[in-house]
């Protein structure tokens, strides 16, 4: 057990329902921070006054972040790689994809062998498969402010496996040979589904 989880977690939520086993081997989830990357954040925050308070020096930020996702990603044996960030790498919705991430954290993460990226705020339910990424990129950000009527995929439409612009969630079920990914909508029903396995024990 991480020290950090213990104390932030495990001696915190102490009641009988919660005494379950919540974390998976089979799979490493690293969250980053996404919203240094953004350039509009820092150039044109258009009113909002963003409390920068640790992240600044932005560079030194950034890169130092960067060297800990390589280094926590290389470090990793898990079956599987999870990286989850607030802002997309790709997608098709109001917000699109966010070219920081594209240039600075992608590379990373292909070189890596993550696979799956989930993220937030752009304010759908999408899934994306680009022909140069073997990364599943996924949105899950129906929470609110749905049903803006914006879809921007202008070339390879192919590769938007899923697109929902409306409220709904998504939920991730990790074993060690598979992962099954499956939105919905606010009433439960199944709108879209994905899966992936592997081999659990490697042919010498």
């Amino acid at each position: 057990m991480i020290p950090q989880v213990d104390e932030s977690f495990s001696k915190i939520y102490t009641a009988p329902s919660l005494q379950k086993q919540w974390h998976n081997e089979s799979a490493d989830i690293l969250f980053v921070d996404t919203n240094p990357f953004a350039d509009e954040y820092f150039t044109k925050p258009g009113g909002y006054n963003y409390d920068w308070r640790g992240v600044l020096p932005r560079e030194m930020y950034l890169c130092n972040l960067l060297k800990d996702v390589d280094s926590a990603l290389k470090e990793s044996s898990a079956k599987w790689k999870i990286v989850v960030g607030h802002h997309p790498i790709k997608s098709a919705g109001f917000h699109g994809s966010t070219d920081e991430l594209v240039k600075q954290l992608l590379p990373i993460l292909e070189e890596k062998n993550v696979d799956l990226y989930i993220n937030g705020h752009d304010h759908c339910l999408e899934h994306i498969l680009t022909a140069d990424s073997p990364i599943q990129f996924l949105t899950s950000g129906g929470g609110s402010k749905a049903w803006r009527g914006v879809m921007n995929w202008p070339t390879h439409p192919e590769e938007v496996r899923f697109y929902y612009d409306r409220q709904g969630f998504m939920s991730v079920r990790i074993t060690p040979a598979q992962v099954d990914i499956v939105f919905y909508d606010v009433s439960g029903s199944v709108w879209h589904t994905w899966s992936r396995t592997k081999e659990i024990f490697s042919i010498v």
